[in-house]
């Protein structure tokens, strides 16, 4: 891998570093626009087969929703600083990283890593709310696809977390409204 490229996956944390962490969630939302979602990140093993260039902003935009359901910014830097630690000068594989990460982080992260890596398509968060109760599920996503996501009512109401599914689920809310973290990468639709 060109490490310039690989640059590219944590630039978010360099901007983070020089400008707030406002702004690294900034440029990480804002590569979205650069992916195209062709094929999936991961190509045909030994085939000689790549997987798509969209590895470096899909990838960077991955590894901040992972960042997000960890929801701690020190166990993140320590999992980010550990895996460095732990496979200096190896190759490694993908597998190795992934349950690296999952272990390190206490999170089942398997189905995300398989959403975001070998799959094209981004999870859609669908939504409808009637009379106080709200309907969510995901949609657009690999079997088994459970990853917790970050919603509010307002801007002034504060940040919960649900834990769809691809079934329909139902929780009460206040009002006819919902803002879902942005940080996530996700699609979100509001059915009628």
């Amino acid at each position: 891998m060109d490490p310039r490229k690989f640059y590219q996956l944590f630039q978010n944390l360099y901007t983070e570093y020089y400008y707030g962490k406002q702004a690294g969630s900034e440029y990480v939302i804002g590569t979205r626009k650069a992916i195209k979602n062709d094929r999936p990140i991961i190509g045909v093993y030994n085939v000689n087969h790549e997987g798509s260039g969209d590895m470096y902003y899909k990838g960077g935009n991955m590894l901040h929703t992972i960042r997000q359901i960890i929801d701690n910014d020190k166990k993140w830097r320590k999992l980010l600083n550990g895996l460095n630690k732990k496979f200096y000068h190896q190759t490694v594989t993908t597998a190795q990283i992934e349950q690296y990460m999952i272990k390190k982080s206490r999170k089942e992260l398997s189905k995300i890593f398989d959403q975001y890596l070998r799959d094209t398509r981004i999870p859609r968060f669908d939504y409808s709310i009637h009379s106080g109760v709200m309907s969510y599920r995901w949609r657009n996503v690999v079997a088994g696809f459970n990853m917790p996501v970050r919603v509010r009512e307002s801007e002034q109401a504060a940040w919960r977390w649900l834990k769809p599914t691809d079934s329909w689920q139902t929780t009460t809310v206040r009002g006819d409204s919902l803002m879902v973290d942005k940080n996530f990468y996700v699609e979100v639709r509001k059915a009628d």
